[in-house]
């Protein structure tokens, strides 16, 4: 286990995988969200909770390879798809089935639009690209699932491929950055949200680096 998440386990005792009986996954209008649809991540309450995600530039990066939550309520971010991990079972997707996210769009700079788990201090973070768009840096290996917590609202948790004891999973909460919230491992105030049909593609959209 890396630094971060031991720092994250040593403040929890019940931190325990949660054991709950799976549903489909929908999105705002009650429709499944499947593998290579495109939808906007946004938080379960509209005003303060602020907008959709996106990737940006944090701390000393050159290529913009955060991912963060936009401050503004009416951005609603980058579409992402989510394909599930090994591509196992009927290709739909319930509470905890792993998946690996994705951005429609990635930076020039970046290695991947994959999301990936970066452990850092004083909390693991969610960026995209490799290796090389994180010098010095350690990618935790694992699967990001969704479990939910209302009605249409979920939220995502992280599971690493190795814990102690096994089959931990973290949830996915946000911490202020002056680019935007950044997405976080933790083990409380995790992010609530929804899941909105993004549509079609948009043939116009660009990405500049």
């Amino acid at each position: 286990m890396k630094l971060a998440l031991l720092a994250l386990f040593a403040l929890s005792t019940t931190l325990l995988p949660l054991i709950m009986a799976a549903e489909q996954v929908v999105d705002t209008s009650g429709n499944a969200i499947f593998p290579g649809g495109r939808f906007y991540i946004m938080p379960n309450i509209f005003g303060a909770a602020g907008g959709g995600v996106k990737f940006g530039r944090t701390g000393n990066q050159i290529c913009p390879v955060t991912v963060l939550q936009d401050y503004s309520e009416v951005i609603k971010g980058l579409p992402v798809k989510f394909a599930i991990k090994q591509d196992i079972g009927p290709g739909i997707i319930f509470t905890g089935t792993p998946l690996e996210i994705s951005f429609e769009y990635k930076p020039g700079c970046a290695e991947s639009s994959k999301w990936v788990v970066i452990d850092d201090l004083p909390a693991p973070y969610v960026a995209i690209g490799g290796a090389e768009n994180h010098p010095g840096k350690i990618i935790i290996d694992g699967s990001f699932k969704i479990e939910k917590v209302g009605t249409f609202s979920y939220k995502l948790i992280f599971c690493p491929s190795i814990t102690a004891p096994p089959g931990l999973c973290y949830d996915i909460g946000r911490y202020d950055d002056k680019h935007g919230r950044r997405l976080i491992v933790t083990n409380k105030d995790a992010y609530e949200l929804v899941f909105e049909d993004a549509g079609v593609v948009d043939e116009h959209y660009s990405i500049v680096a």
